[in-house]
C-alpha cells in the first residue's frame, strides 16, 4: 500500500494543529496519506526537503513564508499572484510546484457568515503578512474601505488613535500574536476604544 505525504511548513509551528486535523480528516475519509510538520528555521531549506521526501504531494505554508516561498515555485495561481502570497503548495511528480492561496475564500466566506451586512463599514487590518495580503484582497473586492497597521507600515500600533478605532467598525487581527503558546500576547491597540459596535475578527 502506499501512501501519500502532504505537511506543513513554517516557524515555528507549536502553535500548529494541522497535523492532528489532516490525520483526522484522512481517516475519516479513507485517504491513504500522511500528515508531517516541517519545521524550517531557513526558507532556504526548502529544496533540500522536497529532495529528501519524493513523496510529498502537497505543502501547507505558514508564518513566515507564505511570501518567501514564492521564488521556489514553478508557478502561481491567479488568487496566488494577485494576493503576492501562499498558502498551499501542489507538488506534481514531475516536480511541478504550484502556489495557491485559499486564504481568500477561506477569510471571504467567514466574514460574510460572520457579519452578512458590510455596507457602510470600514475596518482596520493589524499585520501587513501574508494573511494580512489576503484579507486585504478580500476587503478591497468587497468595496470595504480599510486602513492597514503594521510594525513596518505607513501606520505603525503606537499611532493608532481611539478616534480611528471609532471611525472603523470592524477590526482583523492577522498577526501571530495570541497564538499558541503564547495565548496572552497581542497587538498594542487602544482596546478601551471598542465599543459594542464593533465586530472583531481575528
Amino acid at each position: 500500500i502506499s501512501f501519500m505525504l502532504y505537511g506543513l511548513i513554517g516557524y515555528p509551528l507549536v502553535h500548529s494543529f494541522s497535523r492532528r486535523y489532516f490525520t483526522e480528516k484522512f481517516e475519516a475519509q479513507g485517504i491513504l496519506a500522511n500528515y508531517r510538520l516541517f519545521e524550517l528555521n531557513d526558507i532556504r531549506a526548502l529544496p533540500a526537503l522536497l529532495a529528501g521526501y519524493p513523496a510529498l504531494r502537497g505543502l501547507n505554508v505558514t508564518i513566515p513564508y507564505k511570501e518567501r516561498v514564492i521564488p521556489y515555485l514553478t508557478r502561481l495561481s491567479a488568487t496566488a499572484q494577485k494576493v503576492g502570497a501562499v498558502n498551499v503548495i501542489k507538488i506534481e511528480t514531475d516536480g511541478t510546484l504550484t502556489g495557491h492561496n485559499t486564504d481568500v475564500v477561506g477569510f471571504s466566506n467567514t466574514l460574510l457568515d460572520f457579519l452578512p451586512a458590510l455596507h457602510g463599514m470600514k475596518a482596520i487590518v493589524l499585520g501587513n503578512g501574508g494573511a494580512g495580503k489576503a484579507v486585504e484582497a478580500v476587503l478591497c473586492e468587497l468595496g470595504v474601505p480599510y486602513m492597514t497597521v503594521a510594525r513596518s507600515g505607513l501606520i505603525k500600533f503606537e499611532d493608532v488613535t481611539g478616534s480611528m478605532v471609532k471611525a472603523h467598525q470592524l477590526i482583523i487581527n492577522t498577526t501571530p500574536l495570541g497564538m499558541y503558546p503564547e495565548l496572552l500576547a497581542c497587538p498594542f491597540f487602544p482596546y478601551a476604544s471598542l465599543s459594542p459596535e464593533h465586530f472583531v475578527y481575528d
